[in-house]
């Protein structure tokens, strides 16, 4: 076997990554083709040679068969260099396609995406609190929808469905406000199974925030270190951990649940990070200052504002409870980023940033390396992207 290993540059930082000539290697190194491609863009056979450290006939073989299959297509001839131009692969939009569901708290959503990861369709339903009954009749009504979205002949090229939810999701109804036996229903309830009765093409399961922080390294557009603590700040407040440039999803898929990370409040008194800085704090205190008049799906995009008091004392709570997670974190992996994004206006998600960035400067940070603080790129479509983004991994990404 004759294999190189190369560092991979990309905007995940860089992993590492190198082909075989081997025989039997082929489905792997189609998976680095196409992973390279995704987060490089488009390269000439030559570069991808170089990087994978495959031999250019091997290459040849690989993007033959690529193109052949409809996933990679021609890009423009690059020109004005010594010899005949050269001619760069690329993804082809319409190669393949993926159904993304987010089973949420509150709502239910379903997108349809192309190999690229741009979104052709999108149904979301609202509902008091979820079952799975409301889950498997927003399945059967929306998939066919978004189906017709395609041209007749394109709709066998939907390459799989993956759903992202948050796992004990009957843990919550108290959190919510609902009687506990409403959604117990959950407790033996195989969402996974149950979808995949109802469609044609295979269905993946993953953690709703894990999911969101896959869907900013397979479509996002943020720069990050190949490490990193990703937060989602939702209804309610979850995360995800990448190591080398791919979601560590840990032994049970849970890896990075941030929501039941310990904080202190100023009183002494201990509670978790998803009572300080999820969102249902932030719309039950707005919720009582309009009088409960105002719709909660309303509230946080309506009151942004860094004058108003009622968002100011959320943020105070919330930034200092998202600190302390921040640093016990980074006391247990060196963590050179944390990635914050949320279902919120990208105004919010800036000032939660600023002020989080603000209150680590404040802390003692004795024996830890202070990390940068980013912001995420996809906001309120994280989730149902992260969906979408589990079948693709599985099938066309190079788990590295």
């Amino acid at each position: 076997m004759s294999a190189v290993t190369d560092k991979v540059s990309d905007k995940a930082g860089k992993f590492e990554a190198s082909g075989s000539n081997q025989v039997g290697m082929r489905e792997r190194n189609e998976r680095l083709v196409l992973t390279i491609l995704r987060r490089q863009g488009a390269l000439p056979k030559a570069d991808i040679a170089r990087i994978t450290g495959l031999s250019a006939q091997t290459v040849s073989v690989i993007m033959r068969a690529l193109e052949r299959d409809g996933l990679l297509e021609k890009g423009e001839k690059i020109r004005g260099k010594v010899g005949q131009p050269s001619v760069p692969m690329r993804l082809a939009p319409d190669g393949t396609y993926f159904l993304g569901l987010k089973v949420g708290r509150r709502s239910a959503e379903l997108t349809l995406v192309n190999f690229v990861g741009e979104e052709l369709g999108h149904i979301e339903e609202a509902y008091a609190y979820p079952t799975p009954e409301k889950a498997l009749s927003f399945v059967q009504k929306s998939v066919p929808k978004l189906c017709e979205v395609l041209p007749a002949g394109q709709r066998s090229r939907i390459a799989g469905m993956g759903i992202a939810s948050p796992y004990f999701l009957w843990e919550w109804a108290n959190v919510i406000g609902v009687d506990p036996a409403k959604m117990s229903g959950w407790k033996d309830f195989d969402l996974q199974k149950e979808v995949g009765a109802l469609v044609d093409f295979p269905v993946f399961l993953g953690n709703d925030a894990t999911s969101a922080c896959g869907a900013e390294l397979t479509f996002g557009t943020t720069k990050a270190p190949a490490d990193f603590l990703y937060i989602y700040i939702g209804y309610f407040v979850g995360g995800g951990v990448v190591l080398n440039g791919a979601v560590y999803a840990g032994r049970t898929g849970n890896a990075g649940a941030v929501g039941p990370f310990p904080v202190a409040s100023h009183d002494g008194s201990s509670s978790q990070l998803v009572d300080k800085a999820s969102l249902i704090g932030l719309e039950r205190r707005l919720a009582t200052q309009a009088d409960g008049n105002v719709p909660l799906s309303r509230l946080v995009s309506e009151y942004t504002d860094a004058t108003n008091e009622v968002v100011e004392a959320w943020l105070d709570e919330a930034v200092k409870s998202l600190a302390q997670l921040i640093l016990g974190a980074c006391s247990i992996i060196d963590f050179p980023a944390v990635l914050v994004d949320g279902n919120m206006p990208a105004a919010l998600r800036e000032r939660i940033v600023a002020r989080v960035t603000e209150e680590l400067d404040e802390m003692p940070l004795s024996g830890l390396i202070r990390p940068d603080l980013i912001e995420g790129s996809l906001g309120a479509k994280a989730r149902p992207l992260g969906a979408a983004s589990l079948p693709l991994s599985n099938r066309f990404m190079l788990q590295t």
